[in-house]
């Protein structure tokens, strides 16, 4: 029997415009997480990955379990907010799993990408990476998460399958939640 897996990846930016936000993003995780342990199908398919950025990315926790207690995030004390080197860094890991996930015999469903940040990205050239992860055969599912002093248009631009916003009372975790049973819920694989 084949196994179908749903590959997550929670995207984080953790400069210093985000440091008042960063324990409602922890919050968020530990109730997607109870939410996928809830749900046998969830916690049988459901694979997480989280990445942080600030001045640079960095994967905290690679691809696994979703029922594992997701890493915690923790703010950095850097000003700038590089998405293009998050947007590059997350399209090698994805070709990566998706890569691993397939030699393993496992039916892989589209990835799902969920990017938490205020939008107020201080590289100029960022769409262009926006645009080469966007075009790969394993491109993500993206879903943009607004925290803070958001820039919508920004988000709006990311966020190309949904847009949620936090002033707007979404929580992260249902946010979360909801994006990936709304995926998993869909027939098509890749």
């Amino acid at each position: 029997m084949v196994r179908e897996v749903l590959p997550c990846y929670v995207v984080c930016d953790v400069s210093l415009s985000m440091a008042d936000h960063i324990d409602e993003v922890n919050a968020g995780m530990r109730e997607f997480r109870g939410a996928v342990h809830a749900d046998r199908r969830a916690a049988v398919q459901v694979r997480l990955c989280v990445v942080v950025f600030a001045e640079s990315p960095l994967v905290v926790q690679p691809l696994r379990a979703a029922l594992d207690p997701p890493e915690t995030i923790t703010p950095r004390q850097e000003s700038g907010s590089d998405f293009g080197s998050a947007f590059t860094l997350l399209r090698v890991t994805i070709e990566r799993d998706v890569r691993s996930l397939k030699a393993q015999r496992l039916r892989v469903r589209r990835p799902v990408l969920f990017f938490v940040s205020d939008g107020r990205a201080t590289d100029p050239a960022w769409p262009a990476a926006l645009a080469q992860l966007t075009a790969t055969a394993s491109g993500p599912e993206m879903i943009a998460f607004g925290l803070g002093a958001v820039d919508p248009a920004t988000l709006v631009r990311i966020g190309t399958t949904r847009v949620f916003l936090g002033r707007d009372g979404v929580r992260v975790g249902i946010a979360l939640v909801s994006s990936v049973a709304r995926t998993a819920l869909r027939p098509d694989h890749v």
